[in-house]
């Protein structure tokens, strides 16, 4: 996937402040449908609209990042995770949107484009929709 990620404004203060502790807090990404209409001044998940419904493989909330990772070389930030599956299962899973948040405290770090057409991203049954990072980290600080 060749998306680009979109930091919510209020993620740059978080992360400054210590809100947002990248080294241990859960993250979690949560999918949403062409309804939701991100913006920049969101900072909360109660901003966030219209996520895609809890079934056919889809839990509300969103999936929880795997092994996290928030490492430094030569001075450049990383922070990491493995990449995003979700299966669908009795039925589709139709999202547009996939937003990135701290699930400690439901700050908003970041949101995707899934297809950047823009259209909705439509998987069915026994198929997956993988949010796959880019191979350098989510996200790094130079």
């Amino acid at each position: 996937m060749g998306a680009t990620i979109n930091f919510y404004n209020s993620f740059k203060e978080t992360i400054g402040d210590g809100t947002i502790d990248l080294d241990t807090h859960t993250f979690k990404l949560m999918l949403t449908t062409s309804s939701y209409t991100p913006s920049a001044a969101h900072t909360s998940t109660s901003d966030v609209t219209n996520e895609v419904a809890n079934a056919y493989g889809y839990t509300t909330g969103g999936e929880t990042l795997a092994n996290v990772a928030w490492s430094q070389t030569d001075g450049t930030a990383t922070f990491d995770a493995d990449n995003v599956i979700w299966t669908a299962s009795g039925g589709s899973i139709t999202a547009r949107y996939a937003v990135l948040y701290d699930s400690n405290g439901d700050d908003l770090v970041a949101y995707i484009l899934l297809d950047e057409t823009p259209a909705d991203v439509t998987v069915t049954t026994g198929n997956t929709l993988t949010v796959a990072w880019n191979g350098s980290g989510i996200f790094t600080l130079a």
